[in-house]
């Protein structure tokens, strides 16, 4: 399983011209499941994402994480993380799990962290959506539950 995550002052995702989630300073977590990937991998990432030291502290160091600030998330599936471009110039996306299993997965991911106590927000599984991100720094850091 992978995260890209973006370190955000705030972020939003439309679908068909709704906003269906929108948060403030925090964190927008793109989340792509693998062939093989399972609920210790959501675990992983979800305490990851949300536990990784990634904003200054009174002394402008990285110090400090999203929970430890109380900031929020956008969490939104992106299965084009998986994408294999090692060959030719168009993606090969067969590493990326069945649909089905990784809805079942995001739904997870997000769940968990709602029960982190993290206000989160979510996008549509499988929906066209059209992201809006104000980055913060910019920070963006990848994270594969694999590596």
């Amino acid at each position: 399983m992978k995260v890209v995550l973006q370190r955000v002052n705030s972020a939003s995702v439309e679908v068909e011209s709704k906003i269906v989630g929108r948060i403030g300073r925090g964190v927008l977590l793109f989340v792509g499941a693998a062939k093989g990937d399972n609920e210790e991998d959501v675990r992983l990432l979800v305490d990851k994402s949300l536990n990784l030291r990634i904003f200054e502290d009174d002394a402008g160091k990285m110090n400090l994480s999203c929970i430890d600030l109380g900031f929020e998330a956008l969490v939104v599936s992106q299965f084009t993380l998986l994408a294999d471009t090692r060959k030719g110039r168009r993606p090969s996306f067969t590493d990326a799990m069945d649909p089905a299993e990784a809805e079942r997965l995001y739904d997870q991911f997000v769940k968990l962290c709602r029960s982190s106590g993290t206000r989160t927000e979510s996008g549509v599984f499988a929906a066209r959506m059209k992201i809006n991100i104000e980055n913060w720094g910019p920070v963006t850091i990848i994270i594969d539950s694999k590596a």
